[in-house]
């Protein structure tokens, strides 16, 4: 790193200083609200001043969400499904369980344990 060949004015380096600090309490003084009319500059998001929606806008909105969702469930369905290809018949293995599994399924839809 290079030195300056004259050091600064330690005095002139207080005088700008204290200049400076005038300008910040100046403008720190002043009055905090923006006026109504200036533009504010960024704000955060639940700061900013709510502009109301039309009622078309909203039921468009909640129709992209619902299609959004609706899409959402339709891909959740499709990815739990193709993880497990199975079929009815593959789930009961021998021949003696298929039909013990028919006959409890005769006698669950007989009304045989009514009475």
């Amino acid at each position: 790193m290079s030195t300056p060949e004259e050091l600064p004015n330690p005095q002139d380096a207080l005088a700008r200083a204290r200049a400076a600090h005038q300008e910040m309490d100046a403008a720190l003084d002043e009055d905090q609200e923006p006026e109504p009319d200036e533009p504010a500059g960024w704000q955060p998001v639940w700061k900013r001043p709510r502009t109301p929606k039309s009622k078309a806008a909203k039921k468009l909105e909640l129709h992209k969400q619902r299609r959004r969702l609706q899409d959402a469930g339709k891909r959740r369905l499709a990815a739990g499904e193709s993880r497990r290809p199975r079929s009815l018949q593959s789930r009961i293995g021998n021949a003696a369980a298929r039909r013990d599994a028919r006959a409890l399924s005769r006698v669950r839809h007989s009304n045989a344990w009514l009475w």
